[in-house]
């Protein structure tokens, strides 16, 4: 059997200087691509495009998704009007993203959503955000670590009896950050399967769903030298290898 093959989607940057500002760059973060290649998938970086006809074919050549980090998601997609501590939006990865998560939840196809990817699962579901971390009742932690990207800097607790706690076989883990926003609240689509000890959810998964898998931290920068990351990617292509043995 061929190795499975895992989207990854992406985002847009901006080049600020050099011979070409302005230029807009289709990317994403090397991590991830490492990341799958390590678990023994092969990586596609979907390129952003909110062509329905371009994204059902795409997905046609998947058998697993993830879901990027990167800009705030545009507060309007959750019933709310943007808070002045609101970050960067991209409207257009937005288009994207939603139309891209639809698509692959109707083929039922494996997903992990990473920090933004995460959060675009929880709101896609019909949950919601703080739009910063300042907003909540009580006082966070620093999640926003701000260097150090392999460096893991905080706990979080794992539900027993998770998706997540099979995967790990633990009941704690620590973990790296870089988020200014939190799950506020999510759908009956959602169980919380992951806190940080400040009660922030920091992990969450899709009921009645095959494989949907969503963390607000980084495991592509941590997998190379932490196992409890890799085997979050591990469980991802092997719910890859299943979907496409039933292709």
């Amino acid at each position: 059997m061929k190795k499975p093959v895992i989207g990854i989607s992406t985002s847009v940057i901006v080049d600020q200087g050099g011979g070409f500002p302005g230029y807009e760059r289709i990317y994403v973060n090397k991590d991830y691509v490492s990341s799958v290649i390590a678990a023994g998938g092969v990586p596609i970086m979907i390129p952003m495009d909110a062509s329905e006809e371009n994204l059902r074919q795409t997905l046609d050549l998947l058998d697993g998704i993830i879901f990027s980090g990167g800009h705030d998601i545009a507060p309007i997609r959750y019933q709310e009007e943007p808070h002045q501590k609101l970050q960067d939006i991209c409207p257009e990865r937005d288009e994207f993203d939603f139309l891209l998560y639809r698509l692959a939840k109707e083929r039922k196809l494996p997903i992990l959503g990473i920090c933004r990817g995460y959060q675009l699962m929880n709101v896609s579901e019909g949950g919601k955000l703080y739009q910063d971390l300042s907003l909540k009742d009580t006082e966070s932690f620093k999640h926003s670590q701000g260097h150090g990207p392999n460096l893991p800097t905080h706990t979080v607790k794992v539900e027993e009896g998770s998706k997540f706690h099979q995967i790990l076989q633990k009941e704690e883990i620590r973990v790296n950050s870089f988020h200014h926003q939190a799950v506020k609240s999510v759908s009956e689509n959602v169980t919380i399967s992951g806190r940080a000890l400040d009660n922030v959810v920091e992990v969450i998964e899709l009921k009645d769903y095959p494989f949907g898998l969503g963390v607000q931290f980084h495991p592509e920068m941590l997998q190379a030298k932490e196992e409890d990351m890799k085997k979050i990617f591990a469980a991802l292509v092997s719910a890859a290898k299943e979907y496409q043995g039933k292709k």
